[in-house]
């Protein structure tokens, strides 16, 4: 496999990467639309970046994220459950992995691992968050393995039928 991963100008591939996560995630076209917008907001945020992975020219998963901000709508959402379990400190000094999906046929492949390792290598910030569907999950497990953890469970995100993790690592992520 011819498999690239490299920076990602997602402003101009934002539609080839929800297509990605529209496979992945099993998103309709409405929730598509809302999420290109909120795509291109986040990458005006300071400190936002993206990594892409290519496969024969083809974008076949990404990777975006930015350092944390309290007044970020997820920093708002889930600081409630952070803070009942103790960990609202780590809403602080983090880099957030805002999105990283791997199109189905490409999974089982390391590339998600790759993606995520690399754009935490570039992250000033001493450590890493992120949120998850809270099931016991492939994701899950690949974020387990990197050395995140727990930090709040049963997280309700409006409009999301499913409840949430939000997990955490140190940086940098464990390799294996």
């Amino acid at each position: 496999m011819d498999l690239v991963i490299g920076p990602l100008d997602l402003p101009a591939h934002v539609d080839e990467a929800l297509a990605v996560q529209a496979v992945a995630f099993g998103l309709g076209a409405d929730e598509v639309a809302v999420r290109r917008q909120i795509v291109l907001r986040h990458m005006t945020y300071p400190g936002a970046r993206a990594l892409g992975a290519t496969s024969g020219g083809r974008l076949v998963g990404f990777v975006y994220g930015m350092p944390n901000d309290r007044t970020h709508w997820w920093s708002t959402v889930v600081e409630p459950y952070l803070r009942a379990q103790g960990h609202d400190a780590w809403l602080d000094d983090s880099f957030v992995i805002t999105e990283l999906h791997v199109h189905p046929r490409y999974q089982n492949r390391g590339i998600g691992r790759s993606l995520i390792t690399t754009i935490t290598d570039g992250a000033a910030e001493p450590r890493s968050i992120l949120s998850a569907i809270d099931t016991d999950s492939p994701a899950r497990g690949l974020y387990h393995s990197l050395g995140y953890e727990d930090l709040a469970r049963r997280v309700l995100f409006p409009s999301a039928p499913k409840p949430y993790a939000v997990m955490g690592a140190p940086l940098p992520l464990r390799r294996r």
